[in-house]
């Protein structure tokens, strides 16, 4: 994995971009995936990786805690969640991968059928999973949903899915309100002959005009 995926964000220049990526990855890695992370961002940002103020350990259930020598005071750390293992991570890897492949055809993006068809697929809907797989593509997906990139259902339903209460209100989309016929009733409506112009009336008035020209010629041709 190049350093951009480390960090799940696309290759960018904003090193204050490159950095939230980081601090956000670091909040649930474990201490070899930091020290990836850490890697990462040097090789991203060009600088050192700034030192994290909590100390993690890896394992599942710990929670850190500080201790100072002066009298009982105490402090302690938030309980982080225990990290992925490695099957987690992979499945995270997956569902990551077929999110970015998705958002490359214009035309299965727009189906929020195909979204659930792969956030919603067990085992990648647990709460864990679904967390991390959020970290990885926020950066990408909710810039692109609040500038309207994405379609409205594909929207609202990752902001529901994902937490993302900035993207729940989206408007729905514009109606067409033009009169168009119901579906079916064009195979409902029994067909038409189709219309045939009626000639007879010019004809016979034509006929009539030749007998009234013969008699007044007859008429002058007797005199």
């Amino acid at each position: 994995m190049n350093c951009w995926e480390i960090l799940g964000i696309e290759p960018t220049s904003d090193r204050q971009r490159i950095q939230q990526a980081y601090e956000q990855q670091l909040k649930f890695a474990s201490a070899d995936e930091a020290e990836a992370l850490r890697r990462a961002f040097q090789e991203a940002s060009g600088e050192s990786a700034p030192e994290s103020a909590a100390v993690v350990t890896s394992e599942p259930g710990y929670s850190s805690v500080q201790e100072e020598d002066r009298g009982d005071a105490v402090e302690a750390a938030p309980v982080r969640e225990r990290p992925l293992d490695a099957e987690e991570s992979q499945i995270v890897r997956e569902v990551v991968i077929q999110i970015k492949a998705l958002l490359n055809d214009s035309q299965r993006s727009k189906d929020v059928g195909i979204w659930k068809a792969i956030l919603c697929e067990p085992p990648a809907d647990k709460p864990a999973l679904r967390r991390e797989i959020a970290v990885q593509l926020e950066p990408q997906l909710r810039p692109m949903a609040e500038n309207g990139s994405l379609a409205a259902p594909v929207t609202r339903f990752l902001g529901e899915w994902f937490d993302w209460y900035s993207l729940q209100d989206v408007p729905e989309e514009p109606v067409d309100d033009r009169n168009f016929p119901e579906p079916g009733m064009a195979e409902d409506q029994p067909e038409q002959p189709p219309q045939m112009v009626n000639f007879w009336p010019a004809v016979i008035g034509w006929i009539v005009g030749l007998v009234i020209l013969a008699s007044i010629f007859g008429g002058m041709g007797g005199g």
